[in-house]
């Protein structure tokens, strides 16, 4: 699947001998993107290792949610919390870049040392080194290699790190899809879903995740703004126009409902108490075998959880020696 379950932004450490090329990548590096610089590779291997226990707490607090949705507790609200008081979730090491030639010790001795640590493993070599780096990779010691004589390196750089950060850790994907059903998988994998999904989600949101109860993509903005891209399909747009006549909204509505001009948010706008809201549909995949319609929601305690406002009190780049 090629659209994450779950997918928020992260942290990037990079380790390198040479601290002119840190200083490089650090200005190659986009703002919005949260680095931190390492010269010396005790220092970073003993800091990564550092953020396992808050890695297996962060995997907790997430099943926690879902084992509450499971005695009865409706998620959307869960997560809005979750999101409100957990904004060190973005301090995470998501990927790790490493350099292979130093004279310490080498990167993949590095990558080695680090067992079960469970970022992304990205090795930078030198042109005498890709054959080691291609071992490396089929062997699965690493995710990616970039060799440090690319030309546009800071292109790369950027390709992959997106790639990376768009793959979901395992853990937190299994977590997530435990919350759909069988038929809703399917209707992820239909042909363009994935991609008409990636292309909504990406326009607005920075961290999303997709829940099954009800069917939709709970996401949030850079600046903390949550929104709900509703999900439907034909066969469930009578009962959702039957649960908007029940909550009041008046017969044109319903019947707009019923012929799938728009959809309605009345489970989420039950769950977090307020009335529900109607807006236009939007058919996704191709042949529209989904229907899509976007809900901005009111969520207090979000406004300094998002991703610009922890940004902003990080620290500004330097390496760490």
């Amino acid at each position: 699947m090629t659209f994450p379950l779950c997918s928020r932004p992260g942290t990037l450490a990079f380790l390198d001998d040479d601290p002119d090329y840190l200083e490089m990548l650090a200005m190659v590096v986009p703002r919005g993107w949260h680095a931190r610089l390492f010269a010396q590779p005790r220092e970073c291997m003993a800091r990564l290792q550092q953020e396992l226990p808050f890695w297996e707490a962060d995997a907790w607090s997430q099943q926690e949610l879902v084992d509450q949705w499971r005695a009865g507790r409706p998620l959307v609200p869960q997560v809005l919390t979750y999101w409100a008081r957990n904004s060190e979730r973005f301090a995470l090491t998501r990927a790790f870049m490493v350099d292979y030639s130093m004279p310490e010790i080498d990167g993949l001795q590095v990558l080695a040392e680090m067992g079960d640590w469970p970022g992304a493993r990205v090795l930078l070599t030198g042109q005498a080194d890709d054959q080691i780096a291609i071992d490396a990779f089929n062997s699965g010691l690493i995710d990616q290699f970039i060799p440090k004589q690319t030309g546009d390196i800071g292109q790369r750089l950027h390709e992959v790190v997106e790639r990376l950060m768009a793959s979901p850790h395992p853990t937190h994907a299994q977590t997530w899809r435990a919350t759909l059903k069988p038929e809703q998988l399917a209707l992820l994998r239909a042909p363009g879903v994935e991609r008409d999904l990636a292309l909504l989600a990406a326009g607005r949101w920075v961290e999303h995740v997709v829940i099954g109860d009800p069917f939709g993509v709970l996401g949030l903005d850079a600046a903390g703004r949550a929104g709900w891209l509703q999900l439907e399909t034909p066969a469930t747009l009578p009962a959702l126009a039957e649960m908007a006549q029940l909550e009041g909204l008046d017969a044109a509505s319903v019947a707009a409902i019923r012929a799938g001009h728009q959809l309605a948010s009345v489970e989420v706008s039950q769950s977090l108490r307020q009335p529900p809201q109607l807006a236009a549909a939007l058919p996704v995949g191709d042949g529209g075998p989904l229907l899509a319609a976007w809900f901005v929601l009111d969520a207090p305690g979000l406004d300094d959880a998002g991703y610009s406002h922890w940004l902003a009190r990080q620290p500004q780049r330097r390496v760490a020696t």
